[in-house]
């Protein structure tokens, strides 16, 4: 089943309608007009294709199947994502797969500040540069970014892993350069394989966590004991 919405002629609450009663099928979004939400918390193995640009949290809740935006989106893309793909061909603004658990988020151009924010097993690939403080927080995952990153890339970053093929304005607290091993070449091929991407896997280099922020230090009591002494 193939069906087409023109957003021109039918609400956005229409579409997401049809979209959450599909159990199957491709569907075709025209005239977005920057709406807020499209394609938002699908759960059905549907396969749902933009034209256009689109406006907060595209494809939020993501659970199955595959959305893909030709043009750009704003805030929120692709937020909480848990499973499947999210493509767009543009550049995505502040927070795209913020909170995200699983699937994969396929950006082709850039991506704005906060990319992958407190990500939690997503795997995010994006085609140009990413903003400030991406991957802040980030707790499991992957980030594989073509082009440059911003200051603060991965600021309190804890398990995920940031690869980079440019430059890095500078690291995050707690985030450090790591060793590229056999295992990380390898999810890096897959990676760009699945999103069709085209860069060399030794080209890149690989940023994590120190492990200094929650950790506990025995050192640390006497500085504690003499801060309430003081007090």
């Amino acid at each position: 089943m193939s069906s087409t919405f023109d957003l021109s002629e039918v609400s956005l609450r229409e579409l997401n309608r049809s979209l959450h009663e599909a159990s199957s099928g491709t569907f075709r979004i025209t005239n977005p007009r920057g709406a807020h939400a499209v394609a938002a918390g699908i759960d059905a193995d549907i396969a749902v294709e933009v034209d256009g640009s689109v406006g907060y949290y595209c494809a939020g809740m993501h659970q199955v199947g595959s959305v893909t935006v030709n043009g750009n989106a704003s805030t929120g893309l692709a937020e909480n994502i848990m499973s499947g793909t999210v493509r767009i061909t543009g550049s995505a603004t502040m927070s795209a797969g913020a909170t995200g658990n699983g699937g994969l988020l396929v950006i082709e151009g850039n991506a704005g500040a906060r990319c992958g924010i407190s990500m939690k097993g997503v795997d995010i690939v994006v085609g140009g540069n990413v903003g400030h403080m991406s991957a802040f927080m980030a707790q499991a995952g992957n980030l594989v970014v073509l082009g440059d990153a911003d200051a603060d890339l991965g600021d309190s970053i804890y398990e995920a892993n940031l690869f980079v093929r440019g430059s890095v304005a500078s690291l995050g607290t707690d985030c450090v350069e790591k060793e590229v091993r056999l295992e990380h070449i390898e999810t890096l091929k897959r990676l760009l394989e699945a999103a069709g991407m085209s860069a060399e896997p030794g080209d890149f280099k690989r940023y994590g966590s120190a492990r200094q922020l929650y950790n506990f230090h025995v050192d640390d009591i006497d500085a504690e004991v003499q801060q309430k002494v003081a007090k």
